[in-house]
């Protein structure tokens, strides 16, 4: 009996990593506040291909940089959650949706967002104008529809280059 109840505890009770020193809450690992690692790896295309994309102590490390200095800033400024879309991409889950070899995606530095229940475009413009970024590109946005597209950032520990950009939409000169 006192082996259930120890149990029992145990599952019930928040666990910390000793290994890295983060706070775990059913058994998932946070990032930062709001982020945690399931969301940052979780992709439809692995699930479908069964691609493992569990991401590595170092792929990690750069997912919590992007979500400190990055994600936690622009949630806590807007007070509306952040979707990741594509976050973590391994290897083999970068070439089966055909990501070129070099992106930041692989290295846990890049995320795909957008704000939800808020403008992607004005999630944009906040990250260019008042955080740190090494790319910041507005993907398949209109300047008509606040929600369309989404936004790709990348955060690196070292050497951020400061690139905007957009791709399939509108010009970020209008943005």
């Amino acid at each position: 009996m006192w082996k259930l109840l120890q149990w029992i505890k145990s599952t019930l009770t928040p666990k910390t990593s000793a290994k890295r020193g983060k706070q775990k809450e059913n058994g998932e690992m946070r990032l930062s506040k709001h982020f945690t690692q399931a969301e940052f790896e979780k992709s439809q295309t692995a699930i479908r291909k069964g691609i493992n994309n569990r991401m590595t102590a170092e792929n990690i490390k750069n997912a919590k940089a992007l979500c400190e200095h990055v994600l936690e800033p622009a949630r806590e400024h807007f007070g509306l959650p952040i979707a990741i879309n594509s976050g973590y991409r391994g290897d083999r889950l970068n070439r089966a949706i055909g990501g070129v070899n070099t992106s930041q995606h692989k290295k846990g530095e890049a995320a795909d967002i957008e704000l939800v229940g808020g403008s992607n475009w004005d999630l944009f413009r906040f990250i260019r104008d008042n955080l740190p970024y090494d790319q910041l590109i507005a993907e398949y946005m209109v300047n008509d529809d606040p929600r369309a597209g989404w936004v790709h950032v990348s955060y690196r520990a070292i050497g951020n280059r400061e690139m905007a950009f957009s791709i399939g939409g509108a010009d970020v000169g209008f943005a």
